[in-house]
């Protein structure tokens, strides 16, 4: 059995007993020393329709997940001012608030939601702007808001808005595993289920416009790699070779997509042209090569090989076609992924015969193990490059969880129901 949506982002009310079942919740472990005093007085809302959304509460458990803002509770707060007139600096330096954010909401089916900050100590503006767009988009609108918030006083591009992947996996009482793709905010919020199966779902991964998905499914009785457009829901079958199809990875231009099949013996790298389907063999090699991802620049690919005897990841130059080992720190380093920057890149690395998230610095070559769990797998990046999603265990259950790449802040979001793995963070996306 698989189910799909066809009009993915007018079908929330309709999936909402499957959604709940998908729905992650956000469980803060760790931040940093001295994180920085922010007060989000309520949203004013002037003339809007339906109040769907606390504008202001989505602000702040945004700020509070990045780890480096410890918002004001609102009980604490001495006024609620949504204009510059209204906003006395003492009532927010007797609460030894740092910042004040302000904002207004007004609008029906379009939005405009107006914000200003201020800097309680220096009693001056810090900026003042305005997010508008459908109201059906509101808490999306709320996360962008976040963003310039967070990019303002911290000077890294906030990634507030935008969205996850993840496969969630629930049994029934007969003992049938249900696979569900699912497609949530950046803070786990409004998930909505893009497929359901009894079988297996893998290695979901994004268009770099973040349009498109790719992921594998056994829907057909063997792995095969399917590419899904997310406004329409229409589906494409890339693959239906014997053997392994599996690890799709789009190009930075989204023109082609690397991939690993074992058509022709061993698992190797092989690169799609999506328009016309023709396949470039990348490896050839008796060993197994996997997991590929593509460098920032175009020019190359990271992939993990067992060539040297343990999984290790490698670099092939799609110019001159050579191939030299990445990784030597270590027994075992996998599912390498890279941050837009091209240095940093984070993989799986044993250490001690337990399995956590490294960071590995492409020009130093220095490793830094960033968690301290025992089963971390499917590491991925943030689009500003801050944080690393990964898959995890807690007790029985796998659980999704989130480190800063200074490993200074960390966060869960365990599901309501049943297991979650294999994410994948967005792109940046578009207006």
């Amino acid at each position: 059995m698989i189910r799909i949506s066809a009009a993915l982002l007018s079908m929330v009310l309709l999936l909402g007993a499957m959604t709940a079942r998908a729905q992650l919740t956000i469980e803060i472990t760790q931040g940093v020393d001295n994180p920085t005093a922010i007060a989000i007085a309520p949203f004013a809302w002037q003339g809007a329709a339906a109040v769907t959304e606390d504008v202001a509460d989505v602000i702040q458990g945004d700020l509070a997940r990045s780890g480096q803002f410890d918002p004001v509770d609102r009980n604490d707060m001495l006024g609620r001012p949504s204009t510059e007139q209204e906003v006395f600096y003492r009532d927010w330096r007797a609460i030894s608030a740092e910042y004040l954010l302000i904002g207004r909401v007004s609008g029906s089916e379009q939005l405009r939601i107006e914000f200003e900050l201020f800097d309680v100590n220096r009693q001056a503006k810090v900026f003042a702007a305005v997010e508008s767009g459908p109201a059906s988009e509101v808490r999306m609108l709320a996360h962008r808001v976040s963003d310039q918030v967070y990019e303002k006083l911290t000077g890294i591009r906030g990634a507030f808005a935008t969205r996850l992947l993840y496969v969630s996996v629930t049994r029934n009482p007969s003992g049938k595993d249900y696979y569900r793709l699912t497609l949530a905010d950046s803070d786990g919020a409004r998930p909505i289920v893009l497929l359901e199966s009894r079988e297996p779902i893998l290695a979901p991964n994004w268009s770099p416009d973040g349009k498109q998905i790719a992921y594998v499914s056994f829907e057909t009785n063997r792995p095969a790699i399917f590419r899904q457009d997310l406004n329409t829901g229409q589906r494409e079958q890339l693959t239906n070779f014997k053997g392994l199809n599996g690890s799709p990875a789009w190009s930075p231009d989204g023109n082609s997509m690397a991939m690993v099949l074992s058509k022709d013996g061993s698992p190797d790298i092989y690169i799609m042209d999506l328009a016309s389907k023709r396949l470039s063999r990348i490896t050839q090699h008796y060993a197994i090569d996997t997991e590929p991802v593509w460098m920032p620049d175009g020019n190359s690919l990271l992939f993990t090989s067992d060539r040297g005897g343990r999984p290790q990841i490698y670099r092939y130059d799609l110019r001159s076609g050579s191939t030299e080992r990445v990784t030597y720190e270590g027994v075992y380093n996998a599912r390498a992924r890279v941050a837009q920057d091209g240095r940093n890149m984070v993989v799986v690395h044993q250490s001690n015969g337990r399995y956590h998230i490294a960071l590995h610095d492409l020009l130093t070559n220095r490793m830094q193990v960033l968690t301290s769990t025992d089963l971390d797998e499917s590491p991925s990046i943030a689009p500003n490059g801050s944080m690393v999603l990964y898959a995890t265990k807690s007790g029985d259950r796998g659980i999704l969880a989130a480190v800063s790449v200074d490993g200074g802040v960390k966060f869960s979001l365990p599901a309501r129901e049943g297991d979650v793995r294999e994410p994948a963070w967005s792109p940046y996306l578009s207006r």
